[in-house]
């Protein structure tokens, strides 16, 4: 008798009963993983991507939008997606709107083509939609599938091209010049110098491998900014700001014309194989890949990122996509949708800290900008450089995209490109039935429009 008690005291001790729904919902034991450990690994991912609640304010303000209500914004898409991320998908995957594509809303979409932050928004929701839509159907594998390798790698690079030189003029590293179009900046202001400092400060913490490198580093040039009087100290926390001037403001109607298709494609292509690539990764780290190569609820994990995307633009920003950020947090021991849960919560209590988040100035973010963009770039060393028609058409692509201040112009020219020297070649077999169409779609942009 003594025995069967002993017996079931050690049952009631196992960790199904012990974490109780927690276990249920997120099967942390069959991951191999703890309520303790998945708390761990979602502060750490948050702590590794929290920058983007003052990054992202900053450029959406550049674009017409309230500070307040972007940073309210921000939080509460990132949270949104988190959330449905977590207890949809199961994922230890963190979201937040994309760095590189909020540049691109912002400085191209509004600031270059001239359309309002409003119809902008309704171009992100509509990508949303279409991404929702292909990750429902099967078209989203042939799509994937039929989009050059080269292609796709240059579409991130060129991206952190862009966000990059964003970064470098936001910071007054570089300005304009009637002679040469650009050229270095006064090093003797202090705003490039901080920014400099900056991104010196990322590079060398994240190289050492410490904990919130970007974070530590933006808020240590803030109170340097400060101790010189270019900073004013606002307070630490207050109630949220209102969402009103952002919630349901996009304007979905004003996107159905010829000249935004380029936006919207730029937007889901980007975001599509941006979102591909940061899972697959991601799931190789988290030991979700089956013996037989699958990758676990890997569908609901992209339907998950499209469906934010969507909610994203309901509350008013760009493009709310799967951080690679959340590698770290899968490192730290994140398995399941708990540690996705936990930054999504945490995101929640972010809200309540905007005097912060408003005192952060241009050159700190910019400092994070310039070195994100750094690491976006990195995709260039997949491409097969020996292969000239694969390596000059993915040139192009990265390269146009800051030249032009575009980045869907830069996909446009790198598609053309690539059609136009491969069937220059006589190699019609790698020219896809979709980049057939695609190629003629964006001739027809740049004749006509």
């Amino acid at each position: 008798m003594e025995s069967r008690k002993s017996e079931a005291s050690t049952l009631d001790l196992s960790p199904p009963l012990r974490n109780g729904w927690l276990e249920r919902i997120f099967k942390l034991s069959l991951h191999g993983t703890t309520v303790k450990t998945e708390l761990i690994a979602g502060l750490t991912t948050f702590i590794t991507m929290a920058y983007i609640i003052f990054v992202n304010p900053n450029i959406m303000a550049d674009a017409g939008i309230d500070h307040g209500a972007a940073f309210v914004a921000t939080c509460i898409a990132a949270a949104l997606g988190c959330l449905l991320m977590g207890l949809y998908a199961n994922w230890p995957v963190g979201l937040a709107p994309g760095m590189g594509l909020n540049a691109f809303f912002t400085y191209t979409v509004v600031g270059t083509m001239g359309y309002n932050w409003e119809t902008a928004l309704g171009a992100v929701f509509v990508s949303g939609v279409l991404f929702m839509i292909l990750t429902f159907s099967r078209i989203r594998e042939w799509l994937l599938n039929s989009i050059p390798v080269s292609l796709r790698f240059a579409m991130g690079a060129g991206v952190g091209l862009f966000l990059g030189l964003i970064g470098l003029k936001t910071a007054g590293i570089v300005v304009d010049s009637p002679a040469t179009l650009i050229k270095l900046g006064s090093l003797r202001e202090p705003g490039p110098l901080l920014a400099a400092v900056c991104f010196l400060m990322i590079a060398i913490l994240s190289y050492h491998k410490v904990f919130g490198a970007i974070l530590i580093s933006i808020i240590t040039v803030t109170l340097a900014g400060w101790g010189l009087g270019l900073v004013h100290y606002e307070g630490i926390m207050s109630a949220p700001p209102s969402l009103a001037p952002t919630w349901m403001a996009m304007n979905v109607a004003g996107v159905f014309n010829v000249s935004m298709i380029s936006v919207v494609l730029a937007f889901l292509f980007v975001h599509m194989f941006d979102t591909a690539g940061t899972l697959m990764g991601v799931a190789q780290r988290a030991n979700l890949v089956n013996a037989d190569g699958k990758i676990e609820n890997l569908s609901r994990a992209m339907k998950a990122d499209s469906a934010s995307s969507v909610f994203g633009a309901v509350v008013g920003v760009p493009p709310v996509t799967s951080y690679v950020e959340s590698a770290a947090g899968v490192a730290a021991g994140g398995r399941t949708g708990l540690t996705a849960v936990t930054v999504g919560v945490l995101f929640i209590a972010a809200m309540f800290f905007a005097p912060l988040a408003g005192m952060i100035p241009a050159y700190a973010t910019a400092g994070a900008l310039i070195y994100v963009a750094m690491l976006m770039m990195g995709g260039m060393a997949h491409i097969e450089w020996d292969e000239a028609t694969d390596s000059i058409p993915a040139i192009v692509t990265a390269i146009m995209m800051p030249l032009t201040f575009s980045v869907a112009d830069g996909i446009a020219l790198g598609f053309i490109t690539y059609v136009a020297l491969k069937a220059g070649t006589g190699k019609y077999k790698e020219i896809s039935v979709s980049l057939w169409v695609l190629c003629a779609i964006f001739i027809a942009k740049f004749i006509f429009l």
